[in-house]
């Protein structure tokens, strides 16, 4: 906005006129053609990194950039004549290969993020592939998927093969950043993840010193399952918006005429989770056993991924990714005892991860001494499978002890 008619004129540093404006935004169209626009903007960059320190830029909006339509009313299937045709800003994708080979060349260990939606082929390959550069693009689609199904289904709906689908529908060879919400989900407007699970009673049953509902019970329960399927099978990274680690209520609101000027919601409130009377530090405790866990088997960075089953009666979703078997029970009342789940992986298994631990306010219902051995006879398209017990609304991760 400070550059909008800064010489008098619509056009010092945009498009003229229509081209020039962004329908839903409000806000001003780069003109990626002129030279002094790419230096302008490719020193921006610059002042940043050496200014500030930053390691890494989120460019935004990369979607409305790419594209003379911006995105707007466009539904994209991956036909690549949606890309490669007369809609793309070929002037702009050019600029974004500039900024990606400047600041990778200039700044070793530099990453760039994409926030697309499109699904733009070779986005996340080198530019000296004919790729545009960045190093992932955002899985926007996949935080949007959480909370459209906790706004729009009953738990016994969920389908497991979608949610299979959505964490695993990105290019191949091309990295993703997922996450389970973001500024999107939780600005005013919307809620956050865990508000949508558990609503007002985060305001009443969230202390140890009162009663645990099963509104309360539910969604710490989900909240844990839907942040380890996220990390577990949704990409190669992945992100925690401030207070989802932990399930932070409520929204973000800034500042702005609408609340008033208040500042009440421009916060996150960090001291929950360090109230040991209250139940957010079990949500907190099992984040940080995740994380432990990723530092130790690195499956984000894994190459091997294979979704062994998707069975939506009994609301299970198995998988392997990183030397781990992942299994995920999302029925609400449905326990099972010797569950066959189809492994690669010979010999004897160990649970290394139970989201229904009691350290996470589990119910201890997984014993986590107990040894699983798997039998060599073909199950879901995998030549040996193992029995493991996998309560409701319960998900475990299992480490081979012999392969």
């Amino acid at each position: 906005d400070g550059l909008n008619q800064y010489d008098g004129t619509d056009h010092c540093y945009f498009h003229e006129g229509a081209r020039g404006r962004h329908e839903l935004w409000n806000s001003r169209l780069f003109n990626y053609g002129h030279h002094e626009v790419t230096r302008f903007l490719l020193s921006n960059l610059r002042y940043w990194i050496e200014e500030f320190g930053f390691d890494g830029f989120r460019f935004d909006g990369v979607t409305s950039m790419m594209y003379k339509h911006h995105g707007i009313a466009y539904g994209f299937s991956g036909d690549y004549r949606e890309y490669f045709t007369g809609n793309t800003d070929e002037e702009a994708v050019v600029y974004l290969m500039l900024a990606n080979y400047m600041c990778h060349k200039l700044y070793p260990g530099f990453v760039t993020i994409a926030e697309d939606v499109s699904g733009m082929p070779a986005l996340c390959r080198a530019v000296q592939e004919g790729g545009v550069g960045f190093d992932y693009r955002l899985t926007m689609s996949v935080p949007d998927m959480w909370i459209k199904m906790l706004k729009e289904q009953r738990d016994e709906d969920w389908d497991m093969a979608h949610i299979a689908h959505q964490l695993t529908n990105r290019r191949y060879q091309e990295r993703a950043i997922t996450y389970c919400e973001s500024h999107d989900q939780a600005l005013v407007g919307d809620k956050t993840l865990a508000f949508w699970l558990m609503d007002s009673q985060m305001y009443t049953n969230m202390s140890d010193l009162t009663e645990l509902t099963a509104t309360i019970e539910r969604g710490v329960a989900l909240h844990k399952m839907i942040r380890l399927v996220t990390c577990g099978l949704g990409g190669e990274g992945y992100m925690t918006f401030e207070g989802n680690e932990f399930g932070h209520p409520e929204w973000l609101d800034f500042p702005r005429e609408g609340n008033g000027s208040s500042f009440h919601y421009a916060r996150r409130q960090f001291n929950l989770v360090r109230d040991e009377t209250l139940r957010y530090k079990y949500l907190y405790r099992f984040d940080r056993a995740m994380m432990q866990l990723e530092a130790q088997h690195h499956w984000l960075s894994a190459h091997d991924q294979w979704v062994t089953l998707k069975h939506d009666g009994d609301k299970v979703l198995a998988f392997e990714r990183g030397g781990l078997l992942w299994v995920f029970n999302f029925h609400p009342s449905n326990s099972y005892s010797d569950y066959r789940v189809g492994v690669a992986w010979a010999g004897k298994y160990r649970v290394v991860l139970s989201t229904d631990d009691t350290w996470f306010m589990g119910q201890g219902r997984v014993d986590a001494k107990v040894e699983h051995f798997s039998t060599a006879l073909e199950w879901n398209g995998r030549p040996n499978y193992v029995q493991v017990y996998i309560p409701a609304r319960t998900a475990i991760v299992l480490q081979p002890l012999e392969a």
